[in-house]
């Protein structure tokens, strides 16, 4: 690596040229980087989105506010160097055991930028949240799904008080899927996953979710071959029809490496709050992680469609994961391109100002 009148020319794990990077030192007494070029573009970029967000309640029709709001979104989505839909949605010829956990592809600032980001896309969530639901109420038959998966200590729970934190828990429904019951072993293995469908215009949280009725008896082969894996087809058609019916869905697999599972793991251990977070199993399911790994590049080879893609979002880093879900969280909900529903027909409102009045 370069040095030159004592700077760093510092490349990021992500390829990008992260600019001239002054150093100094942590509490470790190691070099910690300045702030550099990429993150001088990504404060002028939130800034005038920040301004743009300011200036949508001065609107004086709803036109004008949608509008306002659009373009601030896409202030927003102009932080990532390449987006995270584009970038780190599944394609054919894409290993999971490629993707590097401790990456950040398509960010090019750190942990502070990243919270910033999430801080302001937060508040426009909560904006096309509302307008999902109030389209919701009048029978508008959009809503959303979002399925999580990841290894253990993957940080699908800090996911979830993300995704919950962003929008307004009133329209925002959460489960998480173990091991099934025995009612629901006598039903078809989407019988207890229908029942946790988001209602019109809500957002549905899926923590684990039906893919594990085939990666569990891929990996133990605890069911025949030729019943889990006819359950790919299965899967494509649900969700088909799901996509059809109006519900948009997100499905997002976080990749930890084992370095920062066993970090976690660890934390567990030395934290006596944590202890409940920690089970024997965990540490089986890790012993075959390469059967892991297989089971799940199957799936996103046979269950990654048009109508329902899946997204591998690296996730060492808790900071980069919580920013991919915020984008894709928030465009998608952007692009329902929904507007504001007007009163009823019967409604007067001149009638009802002289009654209020």
């Amino acid at each position: 690596m370069a040095k030159e009148d004592g700077k760093t020319n510092k490349v990021g794990k992500n390829g990008k040229l992260g600019g001239v990077v002054k150093s100094d030192k942590d509490k470790n007494g190691k070099d910690k980087p300045s702030r550099g070029k990429g993150d001088k573009r990504i404060d002028w970029t939130l800034n005038l989105a920040e301004d743009r967000i300011e200036s949508i309640e001065s609107s004086t029709t709803v036109s004008e506010r949608l509008a306002r709001a659009a373009k601030s979104s896409e202030l927003l989505s102009a932080v990532w160097s390449l987006p995270p839909a584009q970038r780190l949605m599944f394609h054919p010829g894409t290993q999971v055991t490629d993707v590097e956990g401790d990456s950040t592809p398509g960010f090019d600032g750190g942990k502070e930028d990243a919270e910033r980001f999430i801080s302001i896309s937060s508040s426009e969530i909560a904006r096309y949240q509302r307008l999902m639901y109030a389209n919701g109420v009048k029978g508008s038959p959009r809503r959303l799904l979002i399925v999580l998966q990841g290894m253990d200590a993957s940080g699908k729970g800090g996911i979830v008080r993300h995704v919950f934190s962003q929008g307004d828990p009133m329209g925002i429904h959460y489960h998480g899927f173990g091991k099934p019951s025995a009612e629901e072993l006598d039903h078809d293995f989407l019988w207890r996953v229908k029942r946790e469908l988001p209602k019109r215009g809500w957002i549905a949280v899926f923590d684990r979710s039906h893919y594990e009725d085939v990666v569990m008896p891929h990996v133990y082969g605890t069911y025949p071959e030729d019943i889990w894996r006819a359950r790919y087809d299965q899967i494509n058609e649900f969700e088909r029809e799901l996509a059809a019916s109006g519900c948009a869905i997100l499905k997002i697999f976080l990749v930890v490496s084992q370095d920062e599972q066993k970090k976690h793991f660890l934390g567990r251990l030395d934290d006596p709050t944590k202890y409940w977070k920690f089970d024997i199993s965990d540490l089986e399911a890790r012993d075959r992680w390469d059967d892991y790994m297989d089971a799940w590049q199957e799936v996103f080879e046979k269950t990654s469609t048009a109508a329902a893609p899946w997204y591998l979002v690296p996730a060492d880093n808790r900071w980069y994961s919580r920013a991919v879900v915020s984008e894709l969280l928030r465009t998608t909900l952007k692009n329902m391109n929904m507007t504001w529903p007007p009163l009823e027909p019967e409604v007067d409102p001149d009638e009802v100002r002289r009654r209020l009045a």
